[in-house]
Order: structure tokens, then sequence, then C-alpha cells
């Protein structure tokens, strides 16, 4: 039986079972690639969505507990590619392999969706987990505070 889910803004079906991951909901049945598989059990952050403005770990969250909640890929932050954190990035030059980006750029927004204005310890402690193997997580956190300027 399909389960009806909100993608993007987007009301979609999905043939996929109950227990499947988020993650090859969105892979595999919708074609949205932008998010990540890093480690599969939730860890690194590369998978991160959010499920009504919270990031959650898509690799880890079936589809039976996101169908009633609205998800936002890193395909949805902006259509053109043009939020502010997505600037901030580029102007900041934080990718470097670029694998964690996505999942960072999540965990940004939902930061920035409730926080204006965060402190370094803010930062911090929202992108905690998300891991980043390049270490660029001061351009990270640079970028946060460029993006919250223009928010």
């Amino acid at each position: 039986m399909p389960t009806r889910l909100t993608v993007n803004g987007k009301v979609v079906q999905v043939a996929a079972t109950a227990d499947t991951p988020l993650l090859w909901v969105l892979r595999d049945e919708l074609g949205m690639t932008g998010t990540k598989f890093g480690c599969g059990r939730g860890l690194c952050g590369s998978c991160t969505v959010l499920a009504n403005g919270e990031p959650i770990r898509s690799c880890s969250t079936a589809l039976s507990e996101v169908k009633e909640r609205k998800i936002t890929t890193i395909e949805g932050l902006s259509p053109d590619g043009d939020h502010p954190l997505q600037k901030a990035w580029i102007a900041e030059n934080v990718p470097q392999c670029g694998y964690c980006q996505a999942g960072q750029i999540m965990s940004a927004a939902a930061l920035l969706a409730k926080t204006k204005k965060p402190t370094d310890a803010q930062i911090d402690e929202a992108m905690g987990g998300n891991l980043c193997r390049c270490g660029t997580y001061l351009r990270l956190r640079k970028a946060i505070h460029r993006a919250a300027e223009e928010v």
C-alpha cells in the first residue's frame, strides 16, 4: 500500500515498506540524491534532513516515523541554490570534499530558524552531530554567522 509523504512542499506517494529508511525513499524512489549516505547508523550527519523543521538522520529514521511530518531536503531548501546558507558556504569556501555539506547545511538551517543570531557555542552545539572529515569547522561556523546576517 503506498505511503503519502510531504517532501519539499509536495505530497508524493511512495511504494516503500514502513520500515524502509527515509534516506533510501528520498534517494531511490524520489531521485533526491543530495541527501548522502554516510555511516548508516545516524552518527555522522551526512544524511540530515528536516522533519517539521527539526534535523533528523534519514538513514536511521523509518518511513513510518515521518509520514505525518513535512520533510525538507537540501533540494527543497532553495529551488535555485540561493539560500543564505548556501551562498555563505560558497563565500566562506566551506566545502572541500563536499560529502557532508548537505547534512551540515540542513542542521544549520534548523539552527537559524530557531536562533537568529547564534553564538559560537550555540553553533557548536547544533552542529556537533555532523562530522566533517576535512575539518572545515571554523569555516562552517563563519558561514553560519554570515548567513545569520541575511536570514
